[in-house]
């Protein structure tokens, strides 16, 4: 019966809202990271994302003109978010980002007041400039400077960083870097794998070495989470030379495995 009532609703809100194709198909050759998908995973992510502009609210801050975002890019931001969530069912994917609301677009960077305390009790108060902002229950917030600037294979997407929040925060106010796990991964593997994570990339900063992802993942815990998630679905490769562990892990988590897909297809979309 449940089963019927999915499959009446799937085909009302097909009914209702046709999926454009050809928007669909001018974001993906728009954005190499949605070009490169394999063709059947591709159509599913169009069809999720089209879902996810229906059920959730893509704002822009009242300095921006309306028309500042077409079609294309409202439909790409859409499945960008969604990319994490491809690989699981449904019902996973609704249940993961039920506690989004709304995508807040604002102009641009946008700074705020930080009070952190130290290991020795020290308070530090500090203006952090930032390119997005997730709030447990309230909205994405994402700089529309740094959302034009997603969308590639070079290790940055402000969208899929936020949204990992997102996901970090299914089972806690904050984003501590320790999301629900599916059962298939115990909690002391994941906390072994980021662990291991944490102390090399705090060891090469400290010893001046380059380091695999931004830097920015070395402040805390839900930061590294995300933006090993960037990693993951926009420079794969560079992810699993690094820490072959925890690109095994978050392949076990997405249930994705993004390396693939650049190598069937990233060589054609250069």
């Amino acid at each position: 019966m449940l089963s019927r009532f999915k499959r009446w609703r799937s085909q009302r809100f097909d009914a209702r809202h046709p999926f454009p194709d050809a928007t669909w198909r001018q974001a993906c050759q728009r954005y190499p990271l949605l070009e490169i998908l394999p063709e059947h995973q591709q159509s599913r992510l169009g069809r999720r994302a089209w879902q996810f502009l229906h059920d959730k609210r893509l704002s822009l801050h009242n300095e921006l003109d309306p028309e500042t975002l077409d079609d294309t890019q409202r439909l790409a931001i859409a499945a960008q978010a969604c990319l994490l969530t491809l690989g699981w069912s449904d019902h996973e994917h609704h249940e993961a980002l039920a506690n989004v609301r709304e995508i807040l677009i604002l102009p641009g960077a946008f700074s705020r007041e930080v009070e952190e305390v130290d290991e020795a009790g020290v308070v530090h108060h500090f203006i952090d400039e930032r390119a997005g902002e997730t709030f447990h229950q309230g909205p994405v917030v994402l700089a529309l400077s740094e959302v034009i600037a997603s969308g590639g294979l070079d290790g940055f997407n402000v969208v899929i960083h936020e949204f990992a929040h997102k996901l970090d925060m299914g089972n806690s106010v904050d984003a501590d870097g320790f999301p629900p796990l599916p059962s298939d991964i115990a909690p002391q593997d994941w906390y072994r794998e980021f662990m291991a994570t944490w102390e090399d990339l705090h060891e090469r900063i400290a010893s001046g070495q380059p380091t695999p992802i931004d830097d920015y993942a070395a402040s805390h815990p839900g930061e590294c989470f995300a933006v090993c998630c960037e990693a993951f679905f926009t420079a794969p490769h560079q992810l699993r030379e690094a820490w072959p562990g925890l690109y095994s892990l978050l392949c076990r988590y997405f249930h994705q495995t993004p390396d693939g897909w650049w190598n069937t297809n990233v060589s054609e979309t250069s």
